[in-house]
């Protein structure tokens, strides 16, 4: 089956690489996207655009596919079941949760010159990085693509009540399932309240479970999609 992933904010398609080299002999086919403005040199992007090349390699799959979103990346996930919910057979979330109809997608830091660029490790002390050793936080930065103020800015746009019956698999890194169940049970992700089939997977990382636990990640993702 395919397996489409979508890294979060500031990420290309390479970030996936060992994750992907481990999902191969467990007979599904990784599809690592790099999305317009996070790697093809379009500052102007904008989050339909985004939108766009995720519907487009769901359209490519030769069947159902499972969309794998990472951190902001998991709204781009979301809005993939609500565009193609009979195309999908599961959506996995990676440390992250969409948000409801209307909101901004990413506006999380400040945006300059048209684009909203890393902003450095302090934001993310703690759980967040805490098993990122200086050589990884040192490669994630040198390689982080600035957003397009477009993109993160952007509006999300939900509206078709049938991504509620897409199965979800919610990979809590930094946070435990239990924490996440709670956070959902007190009405503060209602999209996921909503959804009918909702699993928890834990994995013992922090933030970016593709880069410090790669081929854990690729059997929780492998496994998920078996389950099918």
């Amino acid at each position: 089956m395919d397996i489409l992933l979508i890294g979060g904010l500031w990420l290309n398609g390479s970030v996936w690489d060992r994750v992907a080299s481990a999902l191969e002999p467990l007979g599904h086919r990784p599809v690592p996207l790099t999305l317009p403005g996070q790697g093809d040199g379009s500052a102007s992007a904008t989050l339909d655009d985004q939108v766009a090349a995720v519907l487009a390699a769901v359209d490519a799959a030769p069947g159902k596919c499972v969309v794998v979103g990472h951190s902001a990346a998991c709204t781009l996930a979301w809005l993939a079941a609500d565009r193609r919910p009979e195309r999908l057979a599961k959506v996995a979330l990676i440390g992250g949760f969409p948000p409801s109809d209307g909101h901004p997608y990413a506006d999380f830091f400040e945006v300059r010159d048209g684009v909203m660029p890393f902003p450095g490790w302090s934001p993310f002390e703690g759980p967040d990085a805490a098993d990122l050793d200086e050589k990884a936080r040192r490669e994630l930065a040198d390689a982080a693509i600035p957003v397009p103020a477009a993109v993160a800015r952007g509006v999300v746009r939900l509206a078709d009540p049938r991504r509620f019956d897409v199965p979800v698999l919610l990979v809590c890194p930094e946070f435990t399932p239990a924490r996440a169940q709670e956070w959902i049970n007190a009405g503060d992700v209602p999209e996921l309240a909503r959804a009918k089939h909702v699993d928890f997977a834990d994995i013992d990382s922090g933030h970016w479970p593709m880069v410090t636990r790669p081929v854990e990640l690729a059997r929780i993702l492998a496994a998920a999609a078996d389950a099918l």
